[in-house]
């Protein structure tokens, strides 16, 4: 389609007139399109000018009867100015007005509009964005990250879809340690997972310096998988027991800072419980589970187990070890352990837990322990304090492991 204007040769195709950048990203239109069209400048044209409103008291007349005789050249001009409103150069929708027209605000310039060259939304419609929601469960030391939704995510292979799942990592310290992933979801770029994943052992110390990593990645069978889009959440904008939801943009893989803070290094953390029973005169040590581990295998895993000493130990009779669990370094024990002693006498004991990872014909590697008793600090003099004032109560506690134990032996 053709528009041409009486008089003139030059002709304006439809096409120009709706043209529209097609760059990667959303559809957008141009930033100038006056540039393209000298003829039809944005705004009332310089020709015409106002009209002035009628008096209130003034009659009202029809178009017809005030527009008085036409002549060939009011026909013409009648026609540019249906083509200028078709167009939108007036910005006014067609159809008489009962009353005086309002003023129009003047045309914004040119610097004054948004720079469409510095988008920073590109990337963001380019990956995708993801749904999720967190919850610190302060009470139960645990992070729950229910990984809703994504929409939108960029195509990954040759069908134009993706093969997408989320992974979760925790920094300062990211590493299989701490790493956790959902399912993957075949051949779709809006994939709906629903899924939780939880982190035991999380401290208020946690909430405050670390920062929760969470990528988007599209799965190959027979290559490396490919990365999408990541985000990151300071954990220290949570609340604690208060669910917060997120509907964030995906943004390019960041670096991770390697110069962090050797001294915040981890072995891992273990929950122990503690309950000196009445019944059976004597202490119930319970191992109930280890999280984020010190990797010692070359496969990236350990094969933990935990033992237990209540010292000073002259029979040597105070050793206690749970079971081996194979390729994890989140494993789940539940073993309780008994050891007879009456009550007056724990306050001169010291309970040592150590963990370690098995190997088959050569030594056994140290992950990390803890020490529990009078002499400890912290947390972990607390825990022992309150099960001594606490009779028959069963107390559960996270406490850190460390690669120095003081007194221990590091050899199994």
């Amino acid at each position: 389609m053709t528009l041409r204007r009486r008089g003139e040769k030059a002709t304006i195709s439809i096409q120009e007139h709706m043209a529209i950048d097609v760059c990667p990203g959303p559809i957008r239109p141009i930033k100038q399109i006056s540039d393209y069209f000298p003829r039809f400048p944005r705004g009332l044209p310089t020709a015409a000018a106002p009209r002035a409103p009628a008096p209130p008291d003034a009659p009202a007349r029809s178009p017809a009867a005030s527009a008085g005789p036409r002549s060939p050249s009011d026909g013409a001009r009648d026609d540019d100015e249906d083509v200028d409103q078709l167009f939108g150069a007036y910005g006014a929708s067609p159809g008489p007005s009962p009353g005086p027209s309002p003023a129009r605000p003047p045309a914004k310039p040119p610097e004054d509009e948004p720079d469409v060259d510095g988008y920073e939304s590109d990337d963001c419609t380019a990956l995708g964005t993801l749904d999720f929601s967190l919850l610190y469960d302060q009470e139960n030391n645990a992070l729950h990250c229910t990984i809703s939704k994504a929409k939108g995510l960029k195509p990954m292979d040759h069908n134009g879809l993706a093969d997408p799942y989320v992974k979760l990592h925790l920094l300062p310290g990211a590493s299989k340690a701490n790493k956790l992933r959902t399912k993957t979801l075949r051949n779709t770029l809006n994939p709906s997972w629903n899924e939780t994943l939880t982190y035991y052992g999380i401290t208020d110390e946690d909430m405050v310096r670390k920062t929760l990593r969470i990528s988007v990645c599209d799965e190959d069978k027979f290559r490396h998988n490919e990365f999408i889009g990541e985000t990151r959440v300071p954990l220290k904008k949570l609340k604690p027991n208060h669910t917060k939801t997120f509907s964030i943009c995906l943004e390019k893989q960041l670096p991770v800072d390697k110069a962090e803070d050797k001294s915040l290094e981890e072995r891992g953390r273990i929950l122990i419980s503690l309950k000196y029973s009445s019944q059976k005169q004597g202490l119930l040590v319970g191992i109930v589970r280890c999280a984020h581990l010190a990797a010692m295998d070359a496969n990236g895993y350990s094969d933990p187990y935990v033992k237990t000493y209540l010292k000073p130990d002259v029979d040597k009779k105070s050793k206690h070890k749970t079971a081996v669990k194979k390729k994890t370094l989140n494993p789940e024990f539940n073993e309780e352990f008994c050891y007879e002693i009456k009550h007056g006498d724990l306050a001169k004991k010291t309970l040592e837990v150590t963990v370690w990872d098995y190997d088959i014909g050569k030594s056994n590697d140290f992950i990390g322990g803890v020490v529990l008793g009078i002499n400890a600090k912290g947390e972990r003099l607390k825990h022992w304090f309150d099960c001594l004032k606490n009779k028959d109560k069963r107390i559960e506690r996270w406490h850190t492991l460390t690669n120095e134990l003081p007194g221990a032996v590091l050899s199994d």
